[in-house]
């Protein structure tokens, strides 16, 4: 099995921004010639996340919401007081939803259900680049 690396750079507007990432990551698995095998995406950086979900305006929109009223955006965080910070909220949604989806690849293709779409959420306070490492096995 062979493991290939390669890397997809952004430009987010922060604040629970979400980026579909499907194609780009299905550009890696094609770039690396896999038929069989599974594709990681993982994103650098504490305060942004990888998902699925169905890209859509009112799922995002649904997701944003749900976020905020779980891990409020103006809480009372140990972490802003410390640090003299704003943005703990966004460390702490991205601690929830995570860094990394595996999906399998089956001829050439991520397994993903038919509204299904792999995204990066950035939580964070402001506009970031960020830099998503895709890991394609076959």
């Amino acid at each position: 099995m062979q493991i290939r690396t390669t890397g997809i750079s952004l430009s987010t507007r922060g604040d629970g921004h979400v980026v579909d990432i499907t194609a780009d990551v299905q550009g890696a698995i094609e770039q690396a010639g896999v038929a069989e095998g599974q594709v990681c995406a993982f994103v650098r950086g504490s305060t942004a996340a990888i998902a699925t979900m169905e890209y859509e305006s009112g799922g995002v929109q649904d997701l944003q919401e749900m976020l905020e009223r779980l891990i409020p955006a103006h809480g009372d965080y140990e972490h802003n007081r410390l640090n003299h910070d704003s943005n703990s909220h966004a460390h702490q949604r991205a601690s929830i939803v995570g860094p990394s989806e595996v999906v399998p690849v089956i001829d050439g293709r991520m397994a993903l259900g038919t509204w299904q779409q792999l995204v990066l959420i950035d939580f964070d306070d402001r506009p970031r680049e960020r830099t998503v490492v895709v890991q394609v096995l076959g």
